[in-house]
């Protein structure tokens, strides 16, 4: 649609997740039409995030030494484990500061369909993790879709004989929502995950 650079510009940040055709151009045009924006700087930090941002050897969190901040923190409870499926996860439990213990990052869901099984995932460094006896409790809290419920499903049988007590996150009903607008599986949930008052 434009010429040369501008357009390869667009097409780059198109092939960003989540950017579609009309962000991908607001973006490049932004960065065109302020005159403020550090360009240099923005280039400086995404050379700089490929050689100094690796994978916690230890959790697969996103990190810049070998293992992660909160596999360094001794404040962290040792004994809970909540198991997510990428490094992003952790960021949203994290702002929540209602989770103390540490993390196991998979790095995806299982999904047939796209070709990925447990052998993709990071379930064997879990199982290596869960061998000394530390953990009492793996918090499942893969997403709440048909990848996430495999996984987790996945997950417990494989877990159910280590002597470790495994358990999922809540879901249901969002608080602000009506009833009315759920769907009859969040609504399901929101049944089995019911509690006494």
């Amino acid at each position: 649609m434009y010429d040369g650079i501008v357009q390869e510009l667009i097409d780059e940040f198109g092939r960003l997740p989540g950017i579609g055709p009309k962000s991908a151009q607001r973006i490049a045009f932004h960065i065109l039409q302020t005159p403020s924006f550090d360009v240099a700087r923005l280039a400086e930090l995404l050379t700089e995030i490929r050689e100094r941002v690796r994978f916690c050897e230890v959790c697969g969190n996103v990190a810049e030494q070998e293992r992660c901040a909160i596999c360094r923190d001794p404040r962290r409870n040792p004994a809970l484990i909540c198991v997510v499926e990428d490094a992003k996860d952790v960021a949203a439990i994290e702002r929540t500061r209602e989770f103390r213990g540490l993390y196991h990052v998979l790095g995806g869901a299982i999904s047939p369909i796209a070709g990925i099984g447990p052998d993709d995932l990071r379930i064997a460094q879990l199982l290596s993790r869960l061998a000394d006896g530390t953990v009492q409790e793996v918090i499942l809290a893969t997403n709440p879709n048909l990848e996430g419920e495999a996984t987790a499903s996945y997950l417990s049988r494989l877990l159910t004989s280590m002597q470790i007590t495994v358990s999922r996150l809540a879901s249901g009903l969002p608080v602000g929502g009506d009833l009315e607008y759920a769907d009859e599986v969040t609504l399901g949930r929101a049944f089995e995950g019911r509690r006494v008052l």
